[in-house]
């Protein structure tokens, strides 16, 4: 199930106007994809940002732009780094038969085994590349470290295949390690 947000064509692309919209609370954005005409239009920033926390980074959003609706991703987006809010974001038209490449966060799950030890859990890797038709793209993805010792490692190779998505990576990459503690004195 698709998460909704509403949209309004924009037609006028002058500052001022730009401007008129940020003042309404609404940001403007470009709705963009293979074989689709771009088309302007402006999100409510707090719609936009509840649906982000809410659905995921990579979820699909049914946007409706004045009675069409259309399935698209939220690619990219712009912050104002002072003042912290939206200013833009780039959403993507999906073809949900078609697989994309999308960066899926790596969440760990458990407590390591080798921390409690005295180890030194590190996560060099926290985001994994997946292929993926976009219903299937998942929202995380889960490692248990709990069984994790000092000295052991979790590498790309040792995830579990997924029958919705095809992982990316190197599987020689490193994904979470235990390291031995740097007073270990022998």
């Amino acid at each position: 199930m698709a998460a909704t947000l509403k949209a309004e064509e924009r037609k006028q692309l002058k500052k001022s106007y730009t401007n008129k919209i940020r003042h309404r609370g609404m940001i403007p954005a470009i709705v963009y994809g293979k074989d689709k005409e771009p088309k302007t239009v402006a999100v409510n920033s707090i719609d936009l940002l509840k649906t982000v926390r809410d659905e995921g980074r990579n979820a699909i959003i049914s946007l409706d732009v004045e009675g069409e609706s259309v399935d698209v991703m939220l690619h990219e987006y712009q912050v104002d780094p002072i003042r912290d809010e939206l200013l833009h974001a780039d959403f993507y038209v999906v073809n949900m038969s078609q697989e994309m490449d999308v960066e899926v966060p790596i969440r760990l799950d458990g407590e390591a085994q080798g921390s409690k030890d005295g180890g030194v859990l590190q996560q060099p890797l926290y985001n994994l590349s997946v292929r993926a038709k976009p219903a299937d793209i998942p929202e995380e993805i889960l490692v248990d470290v709990s069984e994790l010792k000092v000295g052991d490692t979790i590498a790309v190779s040792d995830l579990k295949a997924s029958k919705g998505y095809e992982i990316l990576d190197d599987e020689e990459t490193t994904i979470v390690t235990i390291s031995a503690p740097d007073d270990a004195g022998e």
